[in-house]
């Protein structure tokens, strides 16, 4: 099958993250460290490992420092040359894509990922593209974008990120109503936004990646508003189906809700534990506190 590759990337950042209130005052809650680096570079350097060439942020207001995360910061790299520290000059210098790869657009009304997705059309014109959400940050070798191009590769279409979740979660979720499964890809013949337990199709839940054709920004042009009174991604999603192929891709690897308090403190901990510099160091901290 030949598909036209993935070289676009939107990262819908304009949320205000009120879970982490008050950090995220004046903090944008992309920007939050997990262990040295903050959410959006790792979603960031996810996305470029697998190829990305072009990476679209949705911004809203208050977003200043993620932008400037990713510029040079002129200063602190004279100082760091200076002082001969080089390997912390690499590091600086290794958060910025090369000039002219990124751009930014305004969401300037917080009316749920299917707007903010549709915000930065534009951009894709008429590609395929790859949508990450930082919250959903997943510690995976390699990464769970470069594995979704794989299966992509071969189904072509549109494939999301899944996962098993608990029947009585289901409503937090976009939920496939399946086709068929091997195992690690599923086709799906309908998608749910956030169902009842009890009318779930299954338990088989899209998370924050996504890999989409631009025939997207027709269904979003309507503005249709689904669940919680927000455009839904997921509704623009299942209108597609039975003109556009759709699967979710099983990933091998783990999967941690940045949008929560525990979920990112889980993530801190798992990736510090994931580092030789660092495993030792928190093992004896966890045991302390065992």
């Amino acid at each position: 099958m030949s598909v036209k590759p993935v070289k676009k990337a939107i990262f819908p950042v304009a949320g205000l993250g009120t879970r982490f209130l008050p950090a995220t005052k004046a903090l944008p809650k992309e920007m939050l460290p997990v262990v040295d680096k903050p959410l959006i570079q790792y979603a960031v350097e996810e996305a470029r490992d697998a190829g990305i060439e072009q990476f679209i942020f949705v911004t809203g207001r208050g977003k200043g420092a993620m932008e400037d995360h990713f510029d040079h910061a002129v200063e602190l790299e004279h100082t760091l040359t200076e002082r001969g520290r080089l390997d912390d000059l690499q590091t600086v210098l290794d958060c910025s894509p090369p000039p002219g790869q990124l751009a930014y657009v305004r969401q300037q009304k917080p009316l749920g990922l299917g707007h903010a997705v549709w915000c930065g059309r534009n951009f894709i014109g008429d590609e395929p593209f790859a949508v990450l959400l930082a919250d959903d940050l997943i510690l995976a070798e390699p990464g769970c974008l470069k594995q979704m191009i794989d299966v992509y590769n071969q189904v072509g279409g549109n494939v999301v990120a899944v996962q098993e979740v608990p029947r009585d979660q289901t409503d937090r979720w976009g939920i496939l109503d399946i086709e068929s499964d091997d195992g690690k890809i599923a086709k799906a013949r309908a998608l749910v936004e956030k169902p009842a337990p009890q009318d779930a199709p299954s338990t088989l839940s899209i998370i924050g990646r996504y890999i989409l054709q631009p025939e997207v920004f027709t269904a979003l042009d309507k503005h249709e508003k689904g669940a919680g009174g927000e455009i839904q991604l997921t509704d623009a999603l299942a209108s597609m189906i039975g003109n556009t192929d759709f699967h979710g891709a099983r990933f091998e690897g783990r999967r941690f809700d940045c949008g929560s308090r525990l979920g990112f403190l889980e993530a801190n901990i798992a990736f510090a534990l994931s580092r030789d510099d660092m495993r030792e160091g928190v093992s004896k901290i966890l045991k302390d506190y065992a």
